[in-house]
């Protein structure tokens, strides 16, 4: 069977003898919406477990929105206009809003980029700032010891809007609602504190339910009360798909349902080899970014299995932190020992990957040097078709096969 996925900008041909009958797990269609706006503006005229935002918030109140920051897919520029028609019905003036960027632990952003996410009409109309970890307010200790340390013009606001979109997430679950804070807009400390929960049951991609990452995020809301949500799930072309809006739970919720019914694949069980690209730029930009995929790609392959991997990785591993972790431990077990002793932003992914190399070996077909590879205890390869044929005849003739052309997006799951 001819398979071809994408591999940085462009589309890469492979094969798989049919003797292995290759399975390829693909979404499903999303379905077509009026229009992005439109989608958003149903939402908010039929709210989840709460009024209309319009009904909710006053003249006179101090309102902060919080936005993603340039590292997430989520189309700020479509929600906030909705929003600010929302609150303008109530009478709220430009001059009371402010919208911050959640940074969480990520860089500053330029004018130009906040000017980009937010759109110029509501950059020109209403204060546009990025959280500042350094700057926050302490309001409280979750009950597994996380401080809750909220940048200061969210922690004194009147009313809390939380906007941003829902995909999965490796250890939070997914994206979207109280995330938005926790990390969004919390202190470095806080970040760190409740990233450490990534290492315990329960702390993977598509599951909420005794989930201590995404449990320890909720639980903020008794410190720092959210009186409304906008999440939006987007489809393959990182177009609005769906929209929940109101209650910070009920709403998430059934943006995450919309996400499953998309996105989760059922999978009778874990094939021997799987061959996952990312989707392509910029998903495989670097090593950081593709390990999402990597990670959702380990529920479908077995314990002892293969894994090829498409990425170009042009620019190396991508994180400091994270090649420093490469750098300093020599194998998976070190890695997984390391951040259990010592928990650090950036290594914690190193971990992530350390613990899908304890379950498969990872063919890497990627622009990366050799050494680079080789020392991420991954096997370097420079051609797909070499790398799949080299998987098949380790794994042998009756190897079982499935291909995730996007794994980014693509959650297979028993």
């Amino acid at each position: 069977m001819e398979f071809k996925v994408k591999y940085f900008k462009d589309y890469v041909p492979f094969h798989v003898d049919d003797c292995h009958h290759p399975i390829e797990l693909n979404p499903k269609e999303c379905p077509k919406v009026e229009s992005e706006a439109a989608e958003v503006r149903r939402a908010l005229a039929n709210p989840i477990d709460t009024p209309r935002l319009c009904e909710i918030v006053k003249p006179g109140e101090k309102i902060v929105i919080v936005a993603s920051d340039v590292t997430r897919p989520s189309p700020s520029w479509v929600i906030l206009p909705c929003v600010l028609e929302e609150l303008g019905k109530a009478g709220v003036k430009d001059e009371d809003v402010t919208v911050v960027f959640g940074l969480g632990s990520h860089r500053s952003q330029t004018e130009e980029e906040k000017k980009r996410l937010a759109g110029e009409e509501v950059y020109s109309r209403v204060k546009c700032i990025d959280s500042d970890p350094d700057n926050c307010e302490h309001m409280g200790t979750c009950k597994n010891g996380t401080s809750v340390d909220i940048f200061k013009p969210v922690a004194e606001a009147d009313r809390i809007i939380l906007t941003g979109n829902v995909e999965y997430h490796y250890f939070a679950g997914y994206s979207g609602g109280m995330k938005a804070i926790m990390p969004g807009v919390s202190s470095r400390e806080a970040i760190q504190s409740n990233h450490k929960n990534m290492i315990r049951p329960g702390a993977y991609a598509g599951n909420l339910e005794g989930n201590p990452v995404r449990e320890d995020i909720e639980e903020v809301y008794d410190f720092l009360p959210v009186d409304f949500i906008v999440n939006v799930a987007l489809d393959d072309h990182k177009q609005v798909a769906f929209a929940a809006a109101g209650d910070r739970i009920l709403a998430h919720r059934e943006a995450c349902k919309f996400l499953d019914s998309i996105y989760k694949i059922k999978i009778d069980k874990p094939a021997d080899v799987v061959i996952v690209s990312t989707g392509g730029y910029p998903k495989d930009i670097n090593l950081y970014q593709a390990q999402k995929s990597i990670d959702n790609a380990k529920h479908a392959v077995r314990e002892g299995g293969i894994m090829v991997v498409a990425a170009s990785c042009k620019e190396g591993y991508g994180s400091d932190v994270f090649g420093r972790w490469i750098q300093d431990y020599d194998t998976p077990d070190d890695r997984i020992k390391a951040i259990h002793e010592h928990f650090e932003l950036g290594g914690h992914k190193s971990a992530a990957l350390a613990l899908v190399q304890k379950k498969c070996d990872i063919y890497l077909v990627t622009d990366m040097e050799d050494s680079l590879v080789t020392k991420a205890n991954m096997t370097p390869f420079h051609d797909l078709q070499t790398a799949v044929d080299a998987a098949l005849d380790k794994m042998g003739k009756d190897a079982s096969v499935y291909v995730i052309p996007i794994g980014g997006s693509t959650l297979p799951m028993e």
